[in-house]
């Protein structure tokens, strides 16, 4: 009778003896407070307290966390909407043995799909090679090569309500891939380089008008000028801007200075963590969309 007079959320982790849990009384009882909304997560097989194997164990504490977490971390500010998020480098072949890439790490991306998440959305991360565990509670989609990245964006493009872009996508790839790795020899070697396929320009230029369309974009100079010719050329609502050489911005590391630039306005951040950077990013997004 309590639970059923709560209003906030409520999380069920049954555990008990596999038969006990595959009896068609609780699994009609689980059915039921699903209907009713309630959350439960299922249980873990393995070695269990009676000393059978099977279906029952209790969770993780950490997948139990996870489910507090995503519960009761953040407003719901972003429930019902798409969002998807590209993340991590690329890798386009040269031989079976090299390849070209550069150096993102994806903790930027990552960390805006975690918050995305936390916020309510229904996430889709489409990801490069990373070291990086993906966050609980979102679609994975991996893409290894900046053609596998295109079509599994493209792809899905359409049901989104918010797509954000931070991958490091390369900009050329070779024109042919050898079959067999490619032996040294006393002479230089030239690769014939050709261009990738523009994700960020064709996401634009297929942008639907409730749709919110975000870019990053690293640079060395002239951050502000080349980061709004990107804004502007691609059709983006947004695109956060970061420059290689401030401390504290860049590849791989923790932190990150972010200078978010629309049509009307320029806003920069100080240097603080890739997790705060994607709840602030997303403060912006659902801000300028509730302008549209």
């Amino acid at each position: 009778t309590t639970v059923m007079a709560c209003t906030c959320p409520k999380i069920f982790a049954p555990a008990m003896n596999t038969n006990m849990y595959l009896n068609p009384i609780v699994q009609d009882n689980l059915k039921t407070l699903k209907h009713y909304g309630y959350e439960v997560i299922e249980p873990d097989s393995g070695f269990l307290a009676c000393g059978d194997i099977g279906a029952g164990k209790m969770p993780s504490e950490q997948v139990l966390f996870d489910y507090i977490l995503k519960a009761i971390a953040c407003e719901k500010d972003l429930a019902g909407k798409n969002v998807l998020v590209t993340a991590g480098a690329t890798k386009e072949a040269i031989d079976p043995v090299r390849y070209i890439t550069n150096h993102s790490s994806g903790k930027m991306g990552y960390a805006i799909a975690k918050a995305a998440m936390l916020r309510g959305a229904n996430v889709t991360l489409v990801t490069g090679e990373t070291a990086l565990t993906p966050p609980p509670f979102v679609h994975v989609v991996s893409a290894i090569s900046a053609n596998d990245m295109f079509e599994a964006v493209t792809t899905r493009q359409s049901e989104q309500d918010i797509i954000i872009k931070a991958a490091a996508v390369a900009d050329y790839a070779p024109s042919a891939v050898a079959d067999h790795k490619i032996k040294k020899s006393d002479g230089d070697l030239s690769i014939s380089l050709i261009r990738t396929k523009d994700i960020l320009a064709y996401l634009g230029e297929h942008k639907k008008s409730d749709q919110f369309l975000c870019g990053f974009s690293m640079e060395t100079e002239n951050v502000l000028e080349n980061s709004r010719k990107k804004l502007e050329k691609k059709n983006l609502d947004l695109i956060a801007a970061n420059c290689l050489k401030t401390e504290g911005a860049g590849f791989k590391g923790d932190t990150n200075v972010l200078t978010f630039i629309s049509k009307d306005e320029e806003v920069t951040l100080e240097k603080m963590s890739k997790e705060e950077c994607a709840h602030k990013l997303l403060d912006q997004i659902i801000k300028m969309s509730s302008n549209k």
